[in-house]
């Protein structure tokens, strides 16, 4: 399983800007199923003047492989870059559930390339050792 944000505000719709969000709704996906583990909410407080908010925002999203967002500013970007979580930038606002089963289906069948990445971050590269064997690799 890996774990998938979504920026959203009501748990529903990924609707929000990654820096300004109010909040993030995290999903765990094995392939045959997607279940909300985690409610990520910030103070409103938190939200205006605090130039520092972006290192929390993404310390809170450690171990999830990508996050859905409206927008998300160049820092922001490079930084979840950095820690291994890949943004995704929706143009419109877009029901969580049908991008669960989109994540889903990438999942058993392939074909989005953050999802494929994941896949073998979490569960190696289990075909490694059959295409060395292949190759003739002795040790």
């Amino acid at each position: 399983m890996f774990r998938v944000a979504f920026a959203s505000n009501d748990r529903n719709t990924v609707n929000q800007h990654f820096g300004a969000a109010t909040g993030f709704a995290i999903y765990a996906l094995d392939g045959e199923r997607a279940q909300l583990v985690e409610v990520v909410e910030f103070l409103p407080e938190s939200m205006h003047g605090n130039e520092n908010k972006l290192p929390a925002r993404i310390a809170m999203l450690a171990g999830c492989a990508a996050v859905y967002c409206l927008a998300a500013g160049a820092s922001a970007v490079k930084q979840l870059l950095a820690a291994g979580v890949q943004p995704i930038r929706l143009d419109d606002e877009t029901e969580i559930a049908g991008l669960l089963q989109q994540i889903s289906l990438a999942v058993r069948n392939g074909g989005i390339p953050w999802v494929d990445k994941a896949i073998r971050q979490t569960h190696g590269d289990r075909d490694r050792f059959d295409r060395m064997a292949e190759e003739g690799w002795d040790g």
